[in-house]
């Protein structure tokens, strides 16, 4: 559980001692180099350390020659492999490479690669990002850090990206969220994660599961840095040349918390953690009232039938990849399947769904600053225990289920670390805020976590 001591270290405290020449970024890509040698837990398809050492270098002479090209220059990046990045050849987990167009950048990586900074490498992915547990049958499944006895997964369908940060080879990962895949594995992994509402940031490159709920995001140990670069990067923040926030503070805030639904059958100790964290807020001076989100249930039932990521993902490989189908995993292409079946009319009924209670979710939050819930309500299973086609769709639908809400009522989210629960595994909070809040939802996460002080390094110390 010991990561390279310079990448654990908050992205400002990096950045600022970069720009006072006490670091250098040949120095960080090194150490996440060392960091990489010593891990074993497969959580990049594509490593490339010549490719960020050498811009590490040169992002080196330029800040040399007085050059500043953004806040995350010289900070090394991990890539989710849905992402186009130049020169990589890009699988979005699949058995063979996706056609060369999809290496091209998008908006996203156009940003990341402005600043300069190094990309340690792609990340693995759940093929074509349909699934929250983390599994992939072509290229094997990422290790949970946590378990060094047994190969637990580390959540998905960005199933790499937080243990690429938990090991100390990247400092901040890219990911992607359609219905929980940065929350999921932020929880499982116990970093901090952000789902940003479905178009606050383009998705052009970004090999699509689902065109209506994709969104891109970010993980990184600990929500200041999920601020940090947030801001880095975003297309409107960004302009502003602000990197710091001020974090709201808990004597001010008022947090809904729903009862049932989010609680149901959690693992053993995972309730216990959330509760436990809840009753440090209050004491911190929050106020917490009962809160119920709009059609839960319903929106549940729909997202059990395949919602509307499984219908796009078909017309999708359908229009652009057919060619993939015989090589699916076998978990995806039994999903895929189904929903090639759905009716039109079905499928146009779904996003009526969605779009009447997102409206009824954004007027309702107006009552709160964010609705708090456990991320995810088990404990990451065990590898072997997902070999039987059902065990697999009954943990993965359950490792989605708090997530899937957020994403299918419009909001946006993070989940945060606050303890270990029974087998030791990291327990994640989720913190829902109204679409395009993101800024205020950063700051009430960077609140919480003063208050909690949970982080990779503290879990089930002082948690």
């Amino acid at each position: 559980m010991t990561a390279a001591p310079l990448l654990a270290s908050p992205l400002s405290e990096l950045a600022q001692a970069l720009e006072a020449g006490n670091l250098t970024s040949e120095k960080l890509v090194a150490s996440a180099i060392e960091a990489y040698r010593a891990s074993d837990d497969n959580s990049y398809i594509q490593w490339c350390p010549e490719q960020a050492l050498a811009l590490a270098k040169a992002s080196d002479r330029a800040r040399k020659a007085g050059a500043f090209t953004g806040p995350l220059m010289g900070l090394p990046v991990s890539v989710k492999d849905l992402f186009g990045v130049p020169g990589l050849p890009i699988h979005a987990g699949c058995a063979r490479p996706l056609p060369e167009r999809w290496q091209a950048a998008g908006p996203v990586i156009k940003a990341l690669s402005a600043q300069l900074a190094p990309v340690m490498g792609k990340t693995h992915c759940v093929e074509l990002a349909f699934g929250g547990l983390g599994t992939n049958s072509h290229w094997g499944t990422p290790a949970n850090p946590w378990d060094k006895q047994v190969h637990r997964v580390p959540g998905g369908s960005s199933s790499g990206a937080g243990v690429s940060l938990v090991n100390g080879t990247a400092a901040l990962a890219l990911g992607t969220d359609t219905a929980g895949s940065i929350r999921v594995p932020a929880s499982m992994t116990g970093v901090a994660g952000l789902k940003l509402t479905a178009g606050r940031w383009p998705t052009q490159q970004i090999v699509p599961l689902s065109h209506t709920l994709d969104t891109p995001g970010l993980m990184a140990r600990r929500v200041d840095d999920l601020d940090y670069a947030f801001r880095a990067l975003d297309p409107v923040v960004s302009k502003q040349r602000v990197v710091h926030t001020s974090a709201s503070e808990l004597a001010d805030l008022t947090f809904g918390v729903p009862a049932a639904f989010f609680w149901e059958n959690c693992s053993p100790g995972i309730a216990e953690a959330v509760e436990a964290a809840l009753k440090v807020i209050e004491r911190a001076g929050a106020r917490l009232v009962p809160f119920e989100l709009p059609g839960v249930e319903q929106i549940h039932e729909l997202f059990l039938k395949g919602g509307v990521a499984a219908p796009e993902l078909a017309a999708f490989i359908r229009e652009d990849m057919p060619e993939i189908v015989a090589s699916l995993d076998p978990n995806v292409a039994a999903r895929l399947h189904t929903a090639e079946e759905l009716p039109a009319w079905e499928y146009i009924q779904r996003l009526q769904v969605m779009t009447r209670l997102s409206a009824e979710a954004a007027s309702q939050m107006q009552q709160v600053d964010a609705v708090l819930t456990p991320t995810v309500t088990l404990t990451p299973p065990t590898v072997d225990s997902l070999k039987d086609p059902k065990a697999y769709t009954a943990a993965n639908m359950q490792a989605l289920r708090n997530t899937a809400i957020g994403n299918y009522l419009g909001l946006c989210g993070l989940s945060l670390p606050v303890g270990l629960d029974k087998a030791g595994l990291p327990v994640g909070m989720q913190v829902l805020s109204r679409p395009w809040q993101e800024e205020r939802l950063l700051g009430i996460g960077q609140a919480i976590e003063r208050s909690i002080g949970c982080g990779p390094d503290t879990l089930g110390h002082h948690c």
